[in-house]
């Protein structure tokens, strides 16, 4: 499935988050990352910041689809990260 993050931490655990959602997806904006992972990865990735994170702080939303064909992605001015697809 393809899956847009986007998350609000508080200063003391957003670093942690950071380190953790890059190891699973790529990276598009402070605090905003995508890519095509299994559910099992996605579950695999939420339990791991269940263990530190705020439930009354943070705050975590998920944007998901079958595919990233269906979305259309457009970017305006600087591109943090652009994502190559190697074949």
């Amino acid at each position: 499935m393809y899956v847009i993050l986007v998350y609000d931490f508080g200063e003391k655990r957003v670093g942690k988050m950071l380190k953790l959602c890059r190891k699973y997806l790529n990276w598009i904006q402070n605090s905003v990352f995508e890519g095509e992972i299994s559910e099992v990865k996605l579950k695999e990735m939420l339990q791991k910041a269940h263990t530190f994170m705020d439930k009354t702080e943070d705050s975590i939303i998920l944007f998901k689809h079958s595919s990233q064909v269906y979305m259309d992605k457009e970017v305006i001015g600087h591109e943090r990260s652009s994502i190559d697809v190697f074949l």
